[in-house]
Formats: structure tokens, C-alpha cells, sequence
């Protein structure tokens, strides 16, 4: 059988064949990442390729998927191959301007919304905003609610933007580049987030090639312990907000009993450090732990 005679790739085969190059170049979950790029290069759906596998892909759709296997291969992640990924419940736009938003981040959402409740109407601040990706997934999540994201990236502002304009919510979220709360008037907020640079400046050489070279150095450089952000952040997220809101800001997996002081020198009472799925230290705030205090079901 010469290769002109050899059967067409389906939706399964060719999923399965950049499944096994995905797994012999050692990428993490190559099914699930497989699967994306297969979507992008088809236009097919998941629920496609489970009802309708055998639908024969096109020699120009297997072009592009192996275009982007290719590219993964080379430890580009899929989320900068498509251009966009997928965070808490909305679908957001990424650029090499901005941080690709993970899922550890969701555990800050998990907090920001037990705060509040679904129809209840508070203002929300977003310090280092990047892709817009936290203070989007919280008004998407709080319908009353209004935000504003800050950054010192007119980039990452414009990403911001186009964001809240695609999930029509640009109409209660405003973006300002300036540097985290500068500007703002003293208690201004009801809740306070951020998701700044925390790795320490001689750490970013040795991450995954996924972050080290696709990601801002900008949103990873935290300074030589990776703490100058806190630092920076603690007096002025005490500045703006309420006496009785509440902050909540992601940190590294080693950093909870620092950051935790920082804010109770500036006068928060009740501190506390929340895990995040995988057990690790994730967050530091004034809040609920969504541990303890489950979610409600709205």
C-alpha cells in the first residue's frame, strides 16, 4: 500500500496519532493537549470527536494540527499556540504581554467570591491585572458587581480590555495602567485581588520552558526573594480598602508565612493562609477559606 492509499485520518486517529508524538516528547498531559489543538486545526468540538470520530480531517486540517504539534513539541504552550485559554468559567484572549492564566489561581476566585453574595452590589479592584483574567471571572460570577484592573503594561491593559469586550462585561469593568493602587482614593474598595510576580529573580531560570520563555518576566520577577511585591502591595491594599472589606492575593507555595505577617503589620486581623487543590499554600487573605466555608450553590 503506497501512502496515497493509506485510509484518511479521522478525528480519533489523528487525536490518538498526536496523542503518542506528544507523549514520546515527554509534554505533559499530551490527551488533553492533543485534543485542543485538534479542535483549533478542525473546528470540531469534544463532544465531535466522542459522537462523530470517524469524521475524516482534511489534508489542510492535518497540516495545521501538525503545525501545532510541532510547536508544542518545542515546549510553546497550547494556550500561546491558540492564543486564548480557558480560566474559572470564561474563555479569555492571551498574548505574550500577559501571564497565561493556571488553574492554581482559580483557589483566589474560590475566596474573592465568598465575600459576597451573587446579587450583591460591591466594588472590586484587581491589582496587576494582566489578561483581566481574575477580576472577569469574578464579575462574570457577581452580576451586580463593578471592577477595576490595574497594570503598568499598556499591552496587558489593551488584552484586559478586548477580554471584558468579548464576555460584554467591559460594562462594569474598567482598566487603568498605573502601578497597582496608585491614584485611588482611601477606601475606595470592597474587596481587593492580586496575582503579582512572586519567583525570585534567580529562580525564573530554572522553570519550565512553558513559563521561563513565553511568559512576561515582568509578571514572574518578584526580586531576589520574591517577596517585593507584598511589600509593595500590603500598605496599599490597607490604603484603599474598606475598614471592613476584604483582600486576597495568591502567593508562591513556600511564601504563606511571610506574606501573612506583611499584611498583619499594616493592621489586618485574621489572617490566614488557604491551600489550593493540590494541598500547596496558595493564597493569603482576610476572607473565608472556601475549605471551610464551602461555596454556596447559587
Amino acid at each position: 500500500m503506497t501512502a496515497s492509499d493509506s485510509p484518511a485520518p479521522t478525528l480519533l486517529t489523528a487525536w490518538k496519532a498526536a496523542q503518542a508524538v506528544l507523549k514520546t516528547g515527554r509534554i505533559d498531559s499530551p490527551s488533553i493537549d492533543a485534543r485542543l489543538l485538534l479542535e483549533a486545526a478542525t473546528g470540531a468540538t469534544r463532544m465531535d470527536i466522542l459522537s462523530d470520530p470517524y469524521r475524516v480531517v482534511t489534508p489542510e486540517q492535518q497540516a495545521q494540527l501538525d503545525a501545532y504539534v510541532e510547536r508544542r513539541l518545542r515546549r510553546e504552550p497550547v494556550s500561546r499556540i491558540l492564543g486564548r485559554k480557558g480560566f474559572w468559567k470564561i474563555m479569555l484572549n492571551v498574548t505574550p504581554d500577559v501571564l497565561s492564566p493556571r488553574p492554581d489561581t482559580e483557589t483566589l476566585i474560590d475566596v474573592a467570591v465568598l465575600a459576597h453574595a451573587k446579587n450583591e452590589a460591591f466594588t472590586v479592584a484587581d491589582l496587576g491585572t494582566g489578561s483581566g483574567a481574575i477580576l472577569l471571572a469574578i464579575l462574570a460570577e457577581r452580576p451586580a458587581a463593578t471592577g477595576v484592573g490595574t497594570d503598568i503594561s499598556f499591552e496587558a491593559i489593551a488584552v484586559a480590555r478586548d477580554n471584558a469586550a468579548e464576555l460584554e462585561l467591559d460594562n462594569r469593568a474598567t482598566f487603568l495602567r498605573t502601578e497597582w493602587a496608585t491614584g485611588f482614593a482611601d477606601h475606595s474598595f470592597d474587596l481587593v485581588v492580586s496575582n503579582p510576580p512572586y519567583i525570585p529573580t534567580d529562580d525564573i531560570a530554572g522553570l519550565d520552558p512553558e513559563v521561563r520563555e513565553h511568559d512576561p518576566i515582568l509578571a514572574l520577577d518578584g526580586g531576589p526573594d520574591g517577596l517585593q511585591a507584598y511589600r509593595d502591595l500590603a500598605p496599599e491594599i490597607a490604603r484603599v480598602l474598606k475598614p471592613d472589606g476584604v483582600f486576597a492575593v495568591e502567593i508562591g507555595w513556600d511564601q504563606g508565612p511571610q506574606v501573612k505577617a506583611l499584611f498583619e503589620a499594616q493592621g489586618f486581623a485574621d489572617v490566614k493562609i488557604v491551600k489550593d487543590l493540590g494541598d500547596r499554600d496558595r493564597v493569603v487573605t482576610n476572607g473565608l477559606d472556601p475549605r471551610v466555608n464551602p461555596i454556596p450553590k447559587d
